[in-house]
């Protein structure tokens, strides 16, 4: 099974190569070094902690894009290419597959993490880099997991991506809805109740993606290993979580 595992994780990433992935990441990085650049020289103050905090933000969302949507269109891609089937038909478990791809897609989001966070070690100090980047590859780990499950449910490129991209953003924001929820719904009606439980609930079920990956590090230099181990808590809880969900989905369905 082990083999299997690392076949499957190996082909995986050798398809995210050959479709010039990497040129596109370094398109990426390009783009934000000049958009960075500019806005730097139009700015009257604090120009330098202004280019690598629109930099940071850059390359973060760039890097979750992309690697969510090369998530979802290559599995979409193997459904229905009959890849999927082709490859269960053979003596391969659903847990190898399942287990071999996730491996895969968290090869690629390190190999798409690490260029993004050399870049940053030019602007602020070497340990903050590390704790950006440790922290980007957790949150683009994160996005592969729940990319993956949305697509063994919904097999479809755009309601896959479109509600990925609604759990990315609504994890970035939680907290500040739980944390206006808080004065606004203070009163204790049935309505502001049930919107308080629901609030509570998606705070607790969702990662809270506004922790990590935090510009203020490269700027403020603000980083620490107590709140970067935190991060890796959280993210290997998601992971377990996203993971057992995905193979309990992709157990359940006939292919």
């Amino acid at each position: 099974m082990h083999r299997q595992v690392r076949s499957i994780a190996f082909y995986t990433l050798l398809e995210a190569l050959s479709n010039h992935l990497t040129w596109l990441l370094l398109l990426v990085a390009l783009t934000g070094i000049g958009l960075s650049g500019f806005l730097k020289e139009l700015a009257l103050t604090e120009s330098s902690q202004i280019q690598i905090a629109l930099m940071a933000a850059f390359l973060r969302i760039s890097a979750v894009f992309l690697l969510a949507t090369f998530v979802v269109s290559s599995m979409v891609r193997e459904i229905n290419d009959k890849v999927l089937e082709l490859l269960l038909a053979l003596p391969l478990s659903r847990t190898a597959y399942l287990c071999g791809k996730l491996l895969g897609f968290a090869a690629l989001a390190v190999i798409a993490a690490l260029p993004f966070g050399l870049l940053t070690m030019f602007f602020t100090a070497l340990p903050q880099t590390v704790f950006w980047t440790i922290s980007l590859i957790c949150e683009l780990w994160i996005v592969a997991a729940f990319s993956l499950l949305c697509v063994l449910s919904f097999r479809q490129t755009i309601a896959a991506l479109s509600i990925v991209m609604g759990f990315y953003l609504l994890s970035r924001v939680i907290s500040a809805i739980k944390l206006i929820g808080q004065d606004s719904l203070s009163t204790h009606s049935t309505s502001q109740q049930a919107i308080a439980f629901l609030i509570n609930s998606l705070s607790a079920v969702l990662p809270h993606l506004d922790t990590f990956t935090r510009t203020e590090w490269l700027v403020y230099q603000t980083g620490n290993w107590s709140e970067l181990s935190t991060l890796l808590v959280q993210s290997l809880i998601f992971l377990a979580l996203a993971s057992s969900a995905a193979l309990f989905d992709f157990y359940r369905k006939n292919i």
